[in-house]
């Protein structure tokens, strides 16, 4: 079955106190294992910068350059957009000992931790936004090790043109099997390459498919083992893993999620609006056309509002055919 809507098709509605008082508008592409399109709503072919969901793909890369990281849990931090707990923040400090680097080296900017009880504790200790906390320290520090093992120069290893950055362009094209469109600059400063949905969607249907011991399976069997080290203790994308078996789950920021399932297929969602709120009752929609049935499926079908402290309404998918 494949359900094909016009671009910018209405993919959830918010409903509070039995009134519809918004809508969301986006697009979702779901692949079936053999990688066929089977749900295609919105514009699933153009350009979208897949943001923080294509971490798994440019960790693909810098094992395909040297990361000599051999332990599964460096690889799924690597591939996080962490939340900035104690447990986050000692891991990426030490990769970087690990090379004889602290945080200084890392090109990403001082932030607060992404978890609130995690930034609650910094402030509370006096402490502010730091570089380790920031969410995608794993990453530049994955890229950093990378340099280091290739011999390239840890100067300006987050810019488009560096060899890294290279390596890392090339590899994301194969996992998606596309050239991206775009270049552009992320919210940590590295380069972030747009791809279209379909393309996303392929790409984690690569990582859970390919076979043992390639880059891409190891990238995606870490990230499984290691969930929290990927989100965190409370972050939708470490949850899904946890609650949908064999599931690789990635979130971005504007909207953006991605999940690839082996033996059953893969999708993309967006939101045009960018809200992240919109986005997992999309996802539900999608997986249930590909025959999925969990808990946490059913917990993340519709997402409560509240007033007063209790629920009135709910952000809900419209069937998507």
């Amino acid at each position: 079955m494949r359900t094909t809507y016009a671009g910018g098709a209405l993919l959830a509605e918010v409903v509070r106190s039995g009134f519809v008082e918004g809508l969301h508008r986006g697009s979702v592409a779901a692949l079936d294992a053999s990688g066929a399109l089977r749900v295609a709503v919105g514009d699933v072919t153009g350009p979208i910068f897949p943001r923080s969901a294509n971490k798994p793909m440019q960790t693909v890369g810098m094992l395909a350059a040297g990361l000599p990281l051999t332990d599964p849990a460096d690889l799924a931090l690597v591939s996080a957009s962490h939340s900035g707990e104690d447990f986050h923040r000692a891991r990426v400090a030490a990769l970087l000992a690990s090379a004889g680097l602290d945080e200084t080296a890392l090109a990403c900017p001082p932030d607060l931790p992404l978890d609130e009880a995690a930034r609650s504790a910094v402030l509370r200790a006096g402490g502010g936004p730091a570089r380790l906390s920031m969410n995608c320290s794993g990453k530049h520090a994955g890229m950093l090790l990378t340099c280091l093992a290739a011999g390239w120069p840890t100067d300006g290893y987050q810019r488009p043109g560096h060899p890294l950055q290279q390596r890392i362009r090339a590899a994301v094209a194969d996992c998606a099997g596309e050239e991206p469109t775009a270049v552009g600059v992320d919210g940590c400063g590295a380069p972030v390459l747009a791809v279209s949905l379909t393309g996303l969607a392929g790409a984690f249907l690569r990582l859970v498919s390919a076979a043992p011991g390639t880059p891409e399976r190891r990238v995606a069997d870490a990230m499984r083992a290691h969930p929290a080290l990927v989100g965190g203790t409370r972050a939708e994308d470490t949850r899904l893993m946890r609650g949908l078996p064999g599931a690789l789950a990635k979130v971005g920021a504007e909207g953006i999620i991605a999940v690839g399932l082996p033996g059953v297929g893969a999708v993309a969602v967006k939101i045009d609006d960018g809200t992240p709120r919109a986005r997992l009752p999309v996802l539900v929609s999608a997986l249930r056309h590909l025959g999925q049935d969990a808990p946490i499926l059913d917990e993340y079908a519709q997402l409560p509002l509240y007033g007063g402290g209790v629920p009135v309404g709910a952000v809900r998918p419209v069937p998507l055919g």
